[in-house]
């Protein structure tokens, strides 16, 4: 059998729905925000070695290095937050229609990008 069924592998021209697009990026904040809980969890316990050991994390704290990479952090942190609330809400059938899911999608963005806002705000 031989189909011959054009075959678009050219990622660049695919058009995602807003949906698909924010459960995406869902699940790579997931992923990302495992290397950085595990990031935070080595500053808690190295803080907590001793004193001298404080010290040197709260001057690695001070670094504009390390204000980016926290600043990442909650960012990724907002964002997966926000967007697992929307599928939390999901869960109880609000917002399955096609256009309540978009809306969803929507009003969840703005909430992050707020969020992300406000958290630059604090490590600033």
């Amino acid at each position: 059998m031989n189909k011959k069924r054009p075959v678009n592998l050219d990622f660049s021209t695919f058009k995602l729905p807003i949906t698909a697009l924010v459960s995406i990026t869902h699940r790579v904040t997931g992923i990302l925000l495992f290397g950085g809980v595990a990031a935070l969890m080595w500053m808690l316990q190295a803080s907590l070695e001793s004193p001298e050991s404080f010290a040197t994390v709260k001057t690695l704290g001070n670094h504009p290095i390390c204000h980016i990479v926290l600043f990442g952090i909650l960012a990724l942190l907002a964002y997966h937050t926000v967007m697992g609330l929307r599928h939390f809400i999901m869960d109880f059938g609000i917002g399955e229609s096609l256009k309540g899911g978009q809306l969803g999608a929507k009003i969840a963005l703005v909430l992050s990008i707020i969020l992300i806002a406000l958290a630059g705000v604090w490590i600033w």
